[in-house]
């Protein structure tokens, strides 16, 4: 009796694999395809949808604006008794949403194709003043970042410079403009919270405080905010924030220095817990926003809030995202004009009480909410329909 080859052993061997490998393609394809039919049954009888939200900043990098807001648009969307929420590794869900963009948005990402949905915190240009040698990392950073919003299926732009940023990119994921919400019940004024406040800083009740917020960088202005309290003496400064991203943060040196040789009535609270600045805020009588570069910013909002008056520098990002009247300053000799004026112009201070009022009209969070779960039922849909 002839004994096979080798030959005709193995070609029968990769046969019966390849036909394994092909059954078990096509019943892995049926089983994912009844698991979509089932939840698309399910949405459909129920409009229920399960959000897995995720941010690194929960793991490295707290003490920043992405991380308030990440915070805040969970709380927000929980207060909706059609929406769950998961959290980075408590589960998964209908709808991916992502605020960071590292190797966790990649990874988590992954089983999300067609409902991945990335709000847009950062552009290029952010890390302009944030980074030490930005300027020979910005070409590696517009690589980065197509990539990053190439990776959703929609991205949701805080503000149109940044959906501008985007599509210069040449990006071709699809761009929502929904601004960040203004949880104003978070950031209420009461005597008892400014007495809690005056006191975590050290503020006196007959002291005139100008409150600043932002990480110690070169981009947020913090080196401007003392030259200003050196020209006003006569009032306290005080800057919250510190260096979440530690060595990796610009001009460390020079501003460690400048903070060093400040006057003696500007001081630096460092990093504060988000659940302290409330009184933070209610401690404060005047809020400065000295930054060269933001897209959606929530600590001037969050001042505006509280009830005090606040200064921005004139960028023409803020031009393109108010469409309420604010108050703005050329430069630092603006900054110091306009901040003394409030402090001895009482009818001005309550003009720009009023401004402030009015500035946060437009960040409502009931609007807001609405339309980001529009979003996530449109994505929902063509998902399902593909």
């Amino acid at each position: 009796m002839p004994v096979p080859n080798k030959f005709v052993i193995l070609s029968g061997g990769l046969a019966v694999i390849s036909l394994i490998a092909f059954v078990s393609n096509r019943r892995l394809k049926y089983l994912r395809k009844k698991e979509k039919e089932t939840a698309y049954l399910k949405y459909m009888e129920e409009q229920h949808i399960t959000v897995h939200m995720v941010s690194e900043t929960v793991y490295v990098t707290k003490g920043q604006g992405v991380h308030t807001a990440f915070i805040e648009l969970v709380k927000l969307l929980r207060g909706d008794k059609n929406i769950a929420i998961v959290l980075n590794n408590e589960g998964t869900g209908n709808v991916f949403h992502s605020h960071t963009y590292g190797p966790y948005y990649f990874w988590k990402g992954r089983s999300y194709k067609g409902r991945r949905v990335l709000t847009a915190h950062v552009i290029p240009d952010s890390i302009k003043g944030s980074l030490p040698l930005w300027r020979y990392l910005m070409p590696l950073a517009r690589q980065y970042f197509k990539m990053v919003y190439s990776y959703a299926d929609t991205i949701i732009a805080l503000s149109p410079m940044v959906e501008c940023a985007i599509k210069d990119l040449g990006v071709k994921t699809k761009v929502v403009k929904i601004y960040n919400p203004v949880l104003t019940d978070n950031w209420v004024r009461t005597p008892e919270s400014r007495v809690k406040g005056r006191k975590l800083l050290g503020i006196k009740d007959n002291e005139t405080l100008v409150l600043g917020v932002g990480q110690l960088q070169e981009r947020k202005g913090v080196e401007d905010f003392i030259d200003i309290g050196e020209a006003i003496p006569d009032a306290r400064f005080v800057w919250v924030g510190g260096r979440p991203f530690g060595i990796f943060t610009e001009g460390i040196k020079r501003i460690d220095s400048k903070i060093e040789h400040a006057a003696p009535n500007i001081n630096f609270a460092g990093m504060q817990e988000l659940e302290d600045m409330r009184f933070l805020y209610a401690a404060a009588d005047i809020f400065l926003f000295p930054s060269y570069q933001e897209n959606c910013p929530l600590a001037p909002l969050e001042a505006a809030a509280s009830g005090i008056p606040v200064v921005f520098r004139d960028l023409n990002e803020y031009k393109l995202l108010y469409t309420h009247p604010y108050i703005k300053a050329a430069d630092t000799a603006d900054f110091i004009r306009i901040t003394t004026e409030l402090i001895n112009n009482k009818p001005y201070y309550n003009d720009a009480v009023k401004i402030s009022k009015n500035l946060i009209k437009e960040f409502d969070k009931v609007k807001i909410r609405e339309e980001i779960i529009s979003l996530y039922h449109d994505l929902l849909s063509k998902y399902f329909k593909k």
